[in-house]
Formats: C-alpha cells, sequence, structure tokens
C-alpha cells in the first residue's frame, strides 16, 4: 500500500509545503491546494465520525429483538422453530446482500451505499413492528438488515482505502462503536419498553431514531462527482474524494480469490464465529430467562456480554496488527467460549454474570476477522474482494445456526443440546483461526 499513501487521505490534517527561504508572491494555484487541505480536513472528519454513527447501528435492530424475543413471539404467535428461523434472518441477509455490496461501490460510491443502507435501516425498523403478521415482521427485518449488510462489507474496504497506514486504530474504533451499539440496545430495549407502555412495538420501532442519524454525516457522498476537492497546486497529488468508488478504470484485476485457502480460511473463521454472535444475540437472553432470571437481569447480561467488546474491540486489532501471526489471540478467544458454554451448561443461573463476561471476550472474534480482512490482502481491490467473499461466504455459513438451536430448544425442551452444539463449534473455529492468521495475503496465493 505504500504505492497508494501519496494520493490516499489517511489523516485529519494534511502536510503543508515548506515555507520558501524568503517571502514572495502566493503562486496562482495556492489557493486550489488550501481548498484541497481544508476540504481533505473537513470529509476525513466527517468521514471518521459517519464510520461511528454507522457502526453504532449494525447490531440494535438484532439485539433488541433479542431482549424481547419473548414478547415479540407471544405478539405474533411464533413457534420455536420460527423464532429460530427469525435469528436466521440476518445472517441470510448478510450474505445474499453483502455479494452485491462491490458492485453498488464501484457504480455509486462506497459513501453513497452507506448513505443508501443506513436510510434503508431507519425505514426497516421503524416499519416492522407495526407490519402486520410473522411475513411483514420479516419482510421489514430484511430491508433493514439489507441497509446493515451493505455497510458491514463496506466498513473495511473504507478503512483500508483511506486511512491504509491506521487500519488497526480504525479498526478498533468502528469495532469498539459498533461493540457499544450493540450493548446499549441489549441494555436499555426493556427498560425503554417499559417506559413507552410496556408493549413491545415501540420499544422496538424506537431504535429508528439511532438509524436517522447516522444517515446524515453520508449526505455529502451521495453525489462523489459534485463534492470532489478543489485541484492540487502544481506538483502535488489530487487527493481523492472520500465519496468516489472504490473500482476505478485502470485497477488490477480481479483476484481469483477462491484459489486462496487463506481466504477460504478467513471466510470459515468469520462464518463461524458469527454463528456464535447470531447464537448469543438471539438466544442468551432467553437461556437466563428460562433459569430463572429476570427479563430485565436477563437483558443487562447480554449487555455485559455485548459491552466486553467496547474496549477489547478497540485493543485487539490494535494489537493483532503489531503481531506477524493472530493464531495465539484467536485461541485465548476461542478458550474463553468454550469455558462460557461449560458455564451455561452447568450452573447458567449461579454464575451467570462470569458466563457473560466470558462470552464477551469470546465474541471479539468479530473485530479480529475485521482486521485480518485488511491484513491478509495487500491492496486496496484485494480488500475489496477479500471482504465481499470473507464477509458474504462466512453469513452463509453462520445461516443454520440459529435456526438449529430453535428446533434443539424446542424438540429437546431444554438447553442442554443448544448449549453442546455451540461449544462443539468453537474448536473448528479455533482450528481455521490459527490458519487464517498466518503471515501472507490472498494476492500471493491467488497468483500461484
Amino acid at each position: 500500500m505504500a504505492s497508494e499513501e501519496p494520493r490516499t487521505a489517511t489523516s485529519t490534517t494534511v502536510s503543508e509545503p515548506a515555507a520558501p527561504a524568503a517571502p514572495a508572491p502566493e503562486p496562482p494555484t495556492a489557493p486550489g491546494a488550501a481548498a484541497t487541505r481544508a476540504w481533505t480536513t473537513w470529509t476525513t472528519r466527517l468521514l471518521v465520525l459517519g464510520i461511528v454513527l454507522a457502526a453504532l447501528n449494525l447490531r440494535p435492530a438484532i439485539t433488541s429483538l433479542g431482549a424481547l424475543l419473548e414478547e415479540v413471539r407471544d405478539g405474533l404467535g411464533m413457534s420455536g422453530s420460527v423464532a429460530g428461523l427469525l435469528t436466521s434472518v440476518p445472517p441470510l441477509c448478510f450474505a445474499v446482500f453483502g455479494f452485491t455490496a462491490p458492485r453498488l461501490a464501484r457504480r455509486f460510491g462506497p459513501g453513497a451505499v452507506v448513505c443508501v443502507g443506513m436510510a434503508a435501516l431507519t425505514a426497516g425498523l421503524l416499519l416492522r413492528p407495526y407490519a402486520g403478521g410473522t411475513a411483514g415482521f420479516l419482510a421489514a427485518t430484511a430491508l433493514a438488515l439489507m441497509g446493515i449488510a451493505v455497510s458491514n462489507v463496506l466498513m473495511p474496504v473504507i478503512v483500508k482505502r483511506f486511512f491504509p497506514d491506521r487500519v488497526g486504530s480504525m479498526t478498533g474504533l468502528y469495532s469498539m462503536a459498533l461493540a457499544c451499539g450493540t450493548s446499549i440496545a441489549a441494555a436499555t430495549t426493556v427498560p425503554l419498553t417499559d417506559a413507552l407502555g410496556g408493549d413491545w412495538q415501540p420499544g422496538l420501532a424506537v431504535w429508528a431514531a439511532l438509524a436517522a442519524v447516522a444517515v446524515l454525516p453520508w449526505l455529502p457522498f451521495l453525489r462523489p462527482r459534485a463534492t470532489g476537492p478543489a485541484p492540487a497546486a502544481a506538483g502535488q497529488p489530487r487527493q481523492p474524494s472520500a465519496a468516489a468508488g472504490v473500482g476505478t478504470r485502470g485497477e488490477q484485476p480481479a483476484l481469483r480469490i477462491t484459489r486462496s485457502r487463506t481466504a477460504w480460511a478467513l471466510a470459515v473463521f468469520f462464518g463461524l464465529q458469527a454463528t456464535a454472535a447470531y447464537i448469543t444475540m438471539g438466544w442468551m437472553a432467553q437461556i437466563f430467562r428460562d433459569a430463572g432470571v429476570s427479563a430485565g437481569t436477563a437483558g443487562l447480561l447480554l449487555a455485559v456480554t455485548m459491552a466486553m467488546g467496547i474496549p477489547l474491540a478497540f485493543v485487539i486489532p490494535r494489537v493483532a496488527t503489531r503481531l506477524p501471526r493472530q493464531g495465539p489471540i484467536v485461541l485465548v478467544l476461542g478458550l474463553c467460549g468454550l469455558a462460557g458454554y461449560a458455564g451455561l451448561y452447568f450452573a447458567p443461573a449461579g454464575g451467570a454474570w462470569a458466563w457473560a463476561l466470558l462470552l464477551g471476550v469470546s465474541n471479539c472474534a468479530f473485530p479480529l476477522a475485521l482486521t485480518m480482512v485488511g491484513m491478509r490482502a495487500r491492496t486496496g481491490p484485494g480488500v475489496v474482494q477479500l471482504s465481499a467473499f470473507a464477509q458474504s461466504t462466512g453469513y452463509l455459513i453462520s445461516i443454520p445456526g440459529p435456526l438449529l438451536v430453535g428446533v434443539l430448544y424446542q424438540h429437546s425442551g431444554g438447553w442442554g443440546l443448544p448449549i453442546a452444539l455451540m461449544a462443539a463449534l468453537m474448536v473448528p473455529q479455533m482450528l481455521v483461526g490459527v490458519l487464517a492468521g498466518r503471515d501472507r495475503t490472498v494476492e500471493e496465493e491467488a497468483a500461484r
């Protein structure tokens, strides 16, 4: 990426040209250069704000539903199997719509796609509680998740393209904001529902307000050619527009990404950690409630699990970028997950807070996976392809997990078999994570 750094906006400031030895009249191009510097500073700050606000909205649609799943099931007349299908909708939508994100980004620009994605999320969250019946609820949920899906794929792309020398810190900031939004939704959905009259419908719809705020920073990027920077001074490279498309003419041809073992390992790792995450977000509150924990406390326990990602999501990517191999981090996270599942199996209520903490640490495999997406590709186009492939394939892999948990729960009458399944899936997650963490790039493997 060294060759791309001169033409990429990588920080909130731009180096000033060296001062002349003696006072001299300003060259004709100086106003243009100053405009470029001002535009770049403003755009970079707006881009960081947009990344943070978008990340805050990437999980409340899911964790707010997990906190009220019992009420939603009763209100819509869902069986355990249908509820399991509902918890499988997020990875299905992420897989299907995630494949379209790179093509949309090349045509309209990543900023424009994220902006429309946040608008779709707002509409879906507002409509789904009042759509009427299970089918309408699922359709509106799919609309919201479509917006999340394209943003999921494009966030690592935006970070790699515009912050190539800050991949670890920017991925950490994005992941930390994502974990913060996840935990806030889990902790406050039940109290908000009570404050709004006790009905689950406004308790879910209220999260549309947060999504609407996230639309605003991306509005300037809807028209990339209209918001480009002023021409650069003579001899200085032109700064790229943050709204510009990911792909441009003259870029390297598409990689044969499926020839890369690292890409496959990363996709499977992404899929298995997503399976664990969506089972946790969709079912963990119910596990605690069935063990005798109150609804409010169960929501707080889920919030604690999600909140563990706030500090760790910032620390783990920074540590990961300093290591040639990320396998040791994968193993530590996996062992925490196994310990948490063992606790849920043997004493779900007795050690509830400890199990919530351990599973929260384990769920930080997500920011690690995002960081490895940026590290396992050498070029910007490579990151686009790897992000789309790993996330879309990974989410496809994760679809059966939450559904299978719902089926096992309904037919076994307890949580023993579902928890055993979760623990068993942690073992292959650790194995493929070690493979994905090896020091190599997909470009090297695809070229062989």
